[in-house]
């Protein structure tokens, strides 16, 4: 392209006209109106051919591991999945790891949009056809990608990115969406817009669901500090409103995870205790473990194997009214005995012909 240009400019010298031009009232008799606008085109074109070599194509998809046809779910937990493994806090000095870090959340900011992820794929095919038949790297015509953008034209802002100043989205990135609604970038519209909001996963045990529980975060050399309330669950949004870069919103996103002694259900827990069959045909008490103490379960006689017995309030407490809380069921397993005595085993054939 370079050298078209450079044709292009020699044509017109060649056989530009010798009239000069005037500025404030002086002649210049070197510099015509050709020239002029020769020189302008040149530039122009110049500036083309420069953003073309080095804008870089970010495949989103790959970056989170996803298929192109790959639904909203699908997308969430592929994020959430990969931004707890490469987070800050957990790779502390990691480049590599923080580098990846900044990809998926740009890929998620993509991806995790309607009117995004469909211009992403409008220019995603529009490449693959471009690169089919024999495009090379540097030559893809992006300007009717960036200068068509949603929310017209933008300038430079700089912006410190979420979570200790990690920098802010790739130029590929602010040059595509830089002008679409909801979009924080390094670049922004001279319009003033709503900041966009960020999302950060966050693991917590199930007793700090149940008691609630705290989160620090670093946010543009920040400290912060999210609370997470009691009764909070998987997909939980807690909003940190105005914490983020640019007064933007932060939303941590709550993953509760398994429990080796309950299951959740909603509100309710499900357990487990185990009782021999002389308690389980005679009845009797069991100690079992709820989220606060250990309590004593009365165990029916004639209860059946896999028989529930409901703990009532010994659940979950409720998101929105921590004061109600859910149920607890405890599934009675019946442990046989594996070897009988010789009177014990008298005794069952004689309550076995009874």
């Amino acid at each position: 392209m370079l050298k078209a240009v450079h044709s292009i400019l020699q044509h017109d010298l060649n056989s530009s006209a010798t009239s000069p031009i005037g500025i404030a009232g002086h002649k210049l008799p070197f510099f015509d109106k050709r020239y002029i606008r020769t020189c302008a085109c040149y530039l122009t074109l110049l500036s083309s051919a420069l953003y073309n070599v080095y804008m870089e194509y970010k495949d989103y998809y790959k970056i989170l591991g996803v298929d192109k046809k790959a639904t909203e779910d699908d997308v969430k937990k592929a994020y959430r999945k990969l931004a707890m493994k490469l987070h800050p806090d957990r790779n502390p000095g990691n480049k590599a790891a923080e580098e990846k870090f900044k990809e998926i959340n740009e890929a998620y900011e993509v991806l995790r949009d309607k009117e995004k992820r469909a211009r992403y794929d409008q220019l995603g095919d529009s490449y693959q056809r471009w690169q089919q038949t024999g495009g090379a790297p540097g030559n893809f015509n992006w300007e009717q990608w960036t200068s068509g953008a949603p929310g017209g034209r933008t300038t430079q802002v700089d912006m410190d990115d979420l979570f200790g100043g990690l920098g802010g989205f790739s130029d590929f990135f602010s040059s595509i969406f830089g002008g679409m609604p909801g979009t924080a970038t390094r670049q922004t519209t001279r319009r003033t817009r709503q900041p966009a909001s960020y999302e950060q996963p966050v693991q917590i045990t199930l007793e700090e669901a149940y008691k609630g529980a705290a989160r620090a975060l670093q946010v543009d050399g920040r400290r912060l500090e999210g609370k997470i309330p009691p009764g909070a669950k998987n997909g939980t949004r807690v909003r940190l409103g105005g914490m983020g870069p640019a007064g933007s919103d932060i939303y941590l996103v709550i993953e509760v995870a398994p429990d080796s002694r309950f299951e959740r259900k909603g509100n309710d827990l499900y357990g487990e205790v185990t009782v021999d069959l002389y308690t389980a045909v005679l009845g009797g008490q069991v100690r079992v473990p709820t989220m606060t103490s250990e309590v004593v379960l009365t165990i029916p006689a004639g209860t059946q194997p896999g028989q529930k017995i409901r703990l009532a309030g010994r659940g979950m407490p409720e998101l929105r009214n921590p004061q109600i809380f859910g149920d607890m069921y405890v599934t009675v397993k019946v442990q046989l005995p594996r070897q009988l005595s010789a009177k014990q085993r008298e005794l069952f054939e004689q309550l076995r012909k009874s």
